[in-house]
């Protein structure tokens, strides 16, 4: 079993880990029974960004309608339409020691699609959560629980890895938005 976070803790992920390289991110998460009658899709994305904290290129969104950068460092293992079952809802796959030096944090996220039109929002989910597996053995590493402060956001980031001093880091953020998926890209610097 792994390290449980808190929101804002920051624990390295390969110093005193050598040869660390390839991770799975598990992102999870349920929804509440409500009587709005439409079914939630909540989708999971990763960011690639460069020094100003902004994606260089449009490509290096890495969602369902592009699931691999083209550095092949993070991939997307597909869009789960209905979230159902336990575990991890939507997996993405990061190896380390492809990601260009040009990108210092990939960001992890998860958006709900079509909040607005379907009134959702993420105080209707509860037990979201992010984790970190070595790709190698299957161990979890690191487990971040989103916990229940959300209640008219429609996007999240959950965590970031951050290269420091050499090293890659892990920061568990817990950061909501309001305005959902078109608010999170301009926020990395996405026209949308």
């Amino acid at each position: 079993m792994g390290i449980n976070l808190q929101k804002g803790q920051r624990v390295a992920l390969t110093k005193g880990n050598t040869g660390l390289n390839k991770l799975v991110v598990g992102l999870g998460w349920d929804t509440n029974t409500y009587d709005g009658g439409e079914a939630f899709d909540l989708d999971a994305a990763a960011f690639l960004l460069g020094e100003n904290g902004t994606v260089v290129k449009d490509t290096d969104f890495v969602f369902y309608n592009n699931l691999r950068h083209e550095s092949g460092a993070v991939e997307h293992y597909g869009d789960n339409l209905t979230g159902e079952g336990e575990g991890d809802d939507e997996r993405i796959k990061v190896e380390l020691s492809r990601v260009p030096a040009a990108y210092q944090k990939i960001a992890f996220t998860v958006t709900i699609h079509d909040a607005g039109v379907r009134k959702q929002n993420f105080g209707q989910v509860h037990n979201a959560f992010i984790r970190i597996v070595n790709e190698v053995d299957g161990q979890e590493l690191l487990r971040f629980d989103l916990g229940e402060d959300f209640s008219v956001e429609t996007a999240v980031i959950f965590a970031e890895f951050y290269r420091h001093a050499g090293e890659w880091k892990f920061s568990a953020v817990g950061s909501g938005f309001q305005g959902g998926l078109e608010t999170l890209c301009q926020h990395y610097g996405l026209q949308v």
